[in-house]
């Protein structure tokens, strides 16, 4: 007996998901592209297959992820565009030396490397001021950086303002899923979601009227630090791996945690 056959989505239906998802009109984008929004209705409904060029200009003010454009150009019959090297790699050399350097500058403040799903891939020393006393089994590779921070094992029972810091981060990686389509992000939301925010040492805070960001305040092993993160990304990437790869850091909110991590410098 034959077996039924499974349909991928065509490069239509992925555009149009794509366009939806950035709750643009067909005429929102045909103005965005200088394209006719019957081409465009052409291309979303089967009528007209696109060129690799126009599933690349589409893609491009659709802010679609590099990963997911090869995928677009794979459905529409055409070989990808984006290269994807492993950090390992020779070829990556020049971007695993920066990253290095980077990592190394910016000691004592630590820092991470993650990929897109926030899985660890380089820190500085610096990191330590988190992982101490965390379970040993979160930090088996692959290490994911968000569930080392919000697991019980992890760095939440000394995160003491956890239900607003979890709030924060639950909400950045929310609206990160919506924006990449990417059902792993969505299940590590739920996972993270259902962790307690109350640990024993934490509480909720009210902030001062001027506060322009909202600090995590960590009980690290060199006293109580207010820290909020930056975020670095590499600018044009063309390769995969490059354009997914996301430097955080983390700057005192204070003169205190400032001093506290200065003190760490050799």
């Amino acid at each position: 007996m034959a077996l039924p056959r499974t349909h991928e989505p065509s490069v239509g239906a992925l555009l149009r998901g794509w366009r939806e998802q950035r709750r643009l009109t067909q005429l929102d984008l045909a103005e965005r592209t200088n394209v006719s929004t019957r081409h465009i209705s052409f291309v979303e409904n089967g009528r007209s297959r696109p060129t690799s060029e126009m599933i690349l200009i589409l893609a491009e003010h659709l802010d679609v992820p590099l990963r997911e454009r090869n995928q677009l150009l794979l459905a529409g019959g055409y070989a990808p565009a984006y290269s994807q090297h492993d950090l390992a790699s020779p070829s990556m050399s020049a971007v695993s030396e920066a990253i290095n350097r980077v990592l190394a500058g910016l000691a004592p403040l630590p820092a991470v490397v993650v990929d897109r799903r926030w899985e660890l891939v380089a820190a500085n020393d610096a990191i330590d001021l988190f992982t101490a006393g965390v379970a040993p089994h979160l930090l088996e590779p692959p290490v994911n950086v968000l569930r080392l921070s919000l697991h019980p094992d992890g760095m939440a029972p000394r995160i003491l303002n956890l239900p607003e810091w979890k709030a924060h981060l639950l909400d950045r990686l929310a609206r990160q899923a919506a924006a990449a389509r990417d059902s792993a992000l969505d299940d590590l939301h739920a996972e993270l979601s259902a962790y307690s925010a109350h640990g024993p040492c934490s509480r909720t805070e009210a902030h001062p009227a001027n506060t322009l960001v909202v600090p995590m305040r960590y009980q690290s092993p060199r006293g109580a630090l207010a820290l909020f993160t930056a975020t670095t990304v590499f600018g044009t990437p063309t390769d995969v791996t490059v354009s997914e790869l996301a430097i955080e850091t983390f700057y005192p909110a204070d003169p205190a945690s400032a001093a506290a991590l200065t003190a760490s410098r050799p």
